[in-house]
């Protein structure tokens, strides 16, 4: 980024008094110069139209879809930062597009009984899908994600942020000019910005808790467990109390000194996917998750499953991600105070993954999806059962029987009942916007 100058020198008088008549003044010359560059500067939205704009709209086609969450035959697939399509899955072979429900700025969702809990900016919004083409939004904890962002173009600093005027729902590369001291110009309006979970599909959950809540893939921030919400937001695990839902209220917070991505429950314990490791909490005390172990990595995006005595944690490269290294991991954590690493296995890209019974489900990018009998933790790489390649995949949730898989690609949903022929049941494509 090349900056245009134009340099004034300016005579400025600084004085100093002091007690009695005794007065002197120093003076010195400070040199400004007028500064053009280009900027990322915010798209707000008000805060009144922000707080009003949850509500249910005709049906969109996939354009950038982000995560699944699948409930009571219907799936739930985020469109990013948009709001979340409502597809009908009760036959998998024919999914039907029913609704949409716009709210702005969500990535995550979760599920318990018929209320949808959904990140929207800074917000965290309650809303009743009784009927899910008549969602009403029944309470909200305003502030619960503070100074959310939306991603934007990181080679370009920030100009002009100011928080009072609303909400950040976008970015536009401007050209700008400002007079400023000479040689003071840096990125010093470079801000680092935090998300609930803003990944993009090419660069960054839950399981099934009860009957009452639904499942999500493995790139969730969001999971459920009774009467508590448990968020991943940046360098914290947020705890959001619903024992008087569907009223919220913030029940706590626990500083992890580290980036958490995602979030996985198994048998009492919340299993956090983070840039340098895998951390584990306890939940005897619901309210306030206490540390029980962590396996470290390098610095990796890190989703994590869990399945009997063994966690499956993948590692990849990507622009947000710090890291060459592209593999799976299998840990051992019947020990869940001492986890230790078993073997690594090198992929393409790998992104979210699941598991079912024997097996294992990777989404390795643009590599497409990869299905691997993991009986033997050792050997995994020798059983592979089923490579679909040429897809992008992002994020799996395997259900009886059905694994409902999303990408930049869209909507794939495959029957692996009979693991020896694994076969395509539907697709819904994502309709790329026309230039």
């Amino acid at each position: 980024m090349q900056a245009m100058k134009t340099i004034f020198k300016v005579f400025v008088v600084f004085c100093l008094s002091f007690t009695g008549s005794f007065f002197m003044s120093s003076c010195r010359d400070k040199v400004f110069e007028q500064i053009s560059y280009e900027a990322n500067v915010p798209v707000y939205m008000d805060f009144a139209t922000f707080r009003a704009a949850v509500k249910r709209e005709a049906p969109r086609e996939l354009i950038q879809p982000g995560k699944i969450y699948y409930y009571n035959n219907i799936l739930f697939i985020n469109e990013i930062q948009q709001g979340v399509h409502v597809i009908d899955n009760s036959n998998p072979a024919s999914p039907v597009n029913i609704a949409f429900i716009e709210i702005p700025g969500n990535i995550d969702i979760a599920i318990r009984g018929n209320i949808l809990y959904a990140d929207s900016y800074i917000d965290l919004v309650a809303i009743d899908i009784t009927n899910p083409l008549q969602p009403v939004e029944v309470s909200r904890i305003e502030g619960a994600f503070p100074k959310v962002l939306p991603a934007m173009e990181a080679a370009y600093p920030v100009y002009g942020l100011d928080f009072s005027k609303g909400i950040v729902v976008g970015w536009e590369k401007k050209v700008v000019t400002e007079m400023i001291e000479k040689d003071s110009f840096s990125r010093r309006n470079q801000i680092c910005y935090d998300f609930v979970g803003a990944p993009s599909l090419g660069s960054s959950e839950v399981g099934l808790v009860g009957r009452a809540n639904g499942t999500a893939g493995s790139m969730a921030r969001f999971t459920l467990i009774g009467n508590y919400l448990y968020a991943a937001h940046n360098t914290a695990l947020k705890v959001f109390d619903l024992t008087s839902a569907p009223e919220m209220s913030l029940g706590g917070e626990v500083q992890l000194e580290r980036v958490a991505e995602t979030i996985y429950p198994f048998e009492g314990r919340l299993f956090l996917g983070t840039t340098t490791g895998m951390l584990v909490y306890s939940l005897e005390q619901p309210t306030t998750p206490k540390f029980v172990s962590v396996f470290e990595h390098i610095t990796s995006c890190d989703p994590v499953v869990v399945s009997g005595q063994y966690a499956y944690v993948t590692l990849r490269s990507g622009n947000n991600c710090n890291n060459l290294v592209n593999q799976l991991d299998v840990l051992d954590i019947s020990s869940i105070e001492h986890p230790f690493l078993m073997k690594s296995y090198p992929f393409f890209n790998p992104h979210g993954l699941g598991v079912d019974g024997s097996l294992l489900f990777v989404c390795d990018g643009d590599a497409g999806l990869k299905i691997f009998d993991k009986t033997d933790p050792m050997t995994i790489h020798l059983h592979q059962l089923a490579h679909f390649d040429g897809i992008n995949s992002y994020d799996v949730i395997p259900h009886d029987g059905v694994l409902m898989m999303i990408g930049s690609d869209g909507l794939y949903q495959y029957d692996y009942t009979d693991v020896t022929n694994l076969r395509l049941l539907s697709k819904i494509p994502v309709v790329k916007p026309q230039p």
